[in-house]
């Protein structure tokens, strides 16, 4: 695989989570304020969600954000390192294929199902 190549699709992978962490941030503040202004009793309000509900949406959104974030940025050191592409368990080369797709994977496709399996 290119490293130029990788490296653009990993800058563009940490563009878009970085922009959708930023956004859940700001729902979660708005959501904040909302709590503080609002009726503390959202819990039996018919015309939707909570905020309780909101907030760990927006909360568990944002938790996957950030470890998309680690994943892109692992996946960087291991292109600056050397050791891109290669099963962090078994020390295969990871098939291009797999890497296109997903090119944080740390592991090939069998030792992904191993670890799955367990």
């Amino acid at each position: 695989m290119d490293d130029a190549a990788v490296r653009r699709r990993l800058a563009e992978l940490r563009r878009e989570a970085a922009r959708r962490l930023a956004s859940l941030e700001d729902q979660l503040d708005d959501i904040a304020v909302a709590r503080r202004d609002a009726n503390s009793d959202d819990e039996h309000d018919p015309e939707g969600s909570t905020l309780a509900f909101d907030r760990a949406q927006a909360a568990v959104l944002a938790a996957d954000a950030r470890r998309q974030l680690d994943e892109v940025d692992a996946a960087s050191a291991r292109l600056d390192d050397g050791t891109y592409g290669r099963c962090e368990r078994c020390g295969r080369p990871i098939p291009d294929a797999r890497l296109t797709a997903r090119p944080t994977a740390r592991l090939c496709v069998d030792c992904q199902a191993a670890v799955e399996r367990r």
